[in-house]
């Protein structure tokens, strides 16, 4: 017996996780991830079967979590954005060395388009240099039903299993059947192979041999996936292969079929046999899939297809953006132009009367006041050079504020401040958000602390994780200290409230640091005024149900 609800992607997948067992979930927030834990946190079965749910430090640390929760035999999810994959990368490429025992999932949910992202990775080429096979969802009831398939062929295989969602299936919504009965949770059971856990190179080298063969057989696996299917068609000029999320544009264009056989690819390593099929039946191909062109290099070098090739490497699908239902049409009448039947109108343009909004700092923003500041302070030097980070504070580059300089990654802005310092500038600022201090920031002032770098790094603490939408900060009420326990000195390591009425005061304290040869650190504190008004809300509806 089955019932029916309406999900996010991300709700999707972390309800059917829900459903299979799950006893352990951790992750970093991130978009398009962050509402996988959120929904885990709030739903009634994480309470009633005491399922282990945490905002990590990073996403380094939520997947070594993960990967303990099954060493001890528990299922086990992680996830993270794609750029948090790289920040998980040492742990996630050696967890296939390690193996599983309880399943493990590791959700990486990549940004085309880069909605809210500094690049536009593929998560699959990080899976396939692991030899870690992959699940990718063409909608949410796929998400859903993926999550206990996943758990299953972890086990089975004694592997992690990379599942990669994207942000148009993270954000958008689609009823999903749900089971109503639940997969009870594993008990405690410890590893039968010790060894391959401990990864010194005696061990490592018997285990990589046997990871080169288990690859081997997840490849046979992917021929019989329930997620991978052979579409037969009439048309046999050219074959398609679709993968993910792409699979509905293609039917999108084509609500009676295809005339051309489809193979729709979902779980990885790619099923060979099925795409040997294709190939045989057909005079040519075309890849479609969201991201890199990853099944189309492995078409024309790995699996050493001969034959005309169209995809993204051949410019009829763009490298670069999402995937559009008018990208796979434009695209299939680069090479097919007498279709008449796709020759319909293209989406209707956006009203004119519609305004772009631009992204911005909120008003009454903590940062806004930081920034105010910090510019009148600098006003007094001939090249002052402000490093940024990732957080609402990197909003600061845009005008009216023009603050910062550079914004590469998680922690970045205290490292390129040090190498800066190191190389000669002055004066050498970073700013970083609390959240992304206590994630990456505080390796990088731990290196500034033993050479006492020429640096000023400004902590603007507004007491959560605002960007993504207000989650716990693993720093909040411990800044002061985390930084004196690296070795700041106390003379140097300022607070200061971030209000419009301290202006003056926090110009000055920054000139007073900036001036000071030597590493200071000034935390600017003031809560986030989005939070602050959940919190206030929070606060008035407690208040009146406690006076009924």
């Amino acid at each position: 017996m089955k019932t029916k609800q309406l999900l996010l992607g991300d709700e999707a997948l972390a309800l059917g996780a829900l459903h299979a067992g799950l006893s352990g979930a951790y992750a970093y927030p991130g978009t398009p991830s962050t509402e996988i834990l959120e929904y885990v946190q709030s739903h009634p079965l994480t309470k009633e079967r005491n399922i282990h749910s945490h905002w990590s430090s990073n996403e380094k640390t939520a997947m070594e979590e993960a990967l303990g929760m099954s060493f001890a035999g528990k299922r086990s999810m992680v996830s993270m954005k794609h750029v948090g994959l790289n920040v998980a990368a040492d742990p996630f490429v050696n967890s296939a060395m390690t193996g599983a025992n309880g399943g493990i999932l590791v959700i990486s949910a990549d940004d085309p388009s880069m909605h809210s992202s500094q690049n536009e990775q593929d998560s699959r080429y990080y899976a396939a240099f692991a030899f870690v096979p992959i699940l990718e969802p063409t909608d949410q009831q796929e998400a859903y039903d993926m999550a206990r398939y996943g758990f299953e062929l972890s086990e089975k295989h004694g592997i992690p299993v990379m599942l990669r969602m994207v942000t148009r299936l993270s954000h958008s919504r689609a009823v999903v059947e749900v089971e109503k009965e639940y997969t009870e949770q594993n008990k405690l059971k410890f590893p039968e192979q010790l060894p391959q856990w401990v990864l010194m190179p005696a061990n490592s080298k018997r285990r990589y041999v046997q990871l080169l063969k288990d690859y081997d057989e997840l490849r046979n696996v992917s021929e019989t996936s329930p997620f991978n299917n052979y579409r037969e068609g009439t048309d046999k000029s050219m074959g398609i292969i679709v993968s993910g999320i792409a699979a509905n544009y293609l039917d999108e264009l084509f609500p009676g079929g295809c005339p051309f056989p489809v193979l729709k690819i979902s779980q990885y390593p790619l099923p060979t046999g099925l795409i040997s099929k294709l190939v045989d039946e057909t005079d040519s191909l075309m890849v479609i899939e969201e991201g890199q062109p990853f099944i189309e290099q492995k078409m024309r070098g790995e699996l050493n297809r001969n034959g005309v090739i169209y995809g993204k490497l051949s410019g009829q699908l763009p490298r670069t953006g999402e995937l559009t239902p008018d990208a796979v049409r434009a695209a299939l009448l680069a090479v097919r132009p007498e279709m008449e039947s796709l020759k319909i109108a293209e989406v209707t343009p956006t009203p004119k009367i519609v305004m772009p909004r631009p992204p911005a700092l909120c008003q009454g923003c903590s940062h806004r006041d930081v920034y105010g500041a910090l510019n009148d302070a600098l006003k007094d030097y001939e090249a002052p050079k402000v490093f940024g980070d990732i957080g609402c504070y990197t909003l600061g580059y845009l005008s009216p504020f023009n603050a910062i300089d550079t914004c590469l990654d998680m922690g970045a802005s205290v490292t390129m401040a040090k190498g800066a310092a190191d190389a000669g500038v002055h004066p050498a600022i970073g700013i970083i958000g609390d959240s992304t201090f206590t994630h990456s920031g505080m390796t990088g002032l731990l290196d500034a602390v033993n050479e006492n770098t020429h640096m000023t790094l400004i902590i603007s603490d507004n007491l959560t994780t605002g960007m993504t939408g207000g989650q716990d900060s693993q720093g909040t009420g411990k800044l002061e200290d985390i930084c004196l326990g690296l070795g700041v000195d106390p003379k140097h390591l300022r607070t200061i409230d971030a209000l419009p009425k301290n202006h003056d005061e926090m110009k000055q304290l920054f000139k007073e640091e900036i001036d000071y040869p030597g590493l200071s650190v000034i935390i600017s504190r003031r809560e986030c005024i989005q939070t602050a008004r959940r919190h206030a809300a929070a606060a008035a509806k407690a208040a009146k149900a406690n006076k009924k």
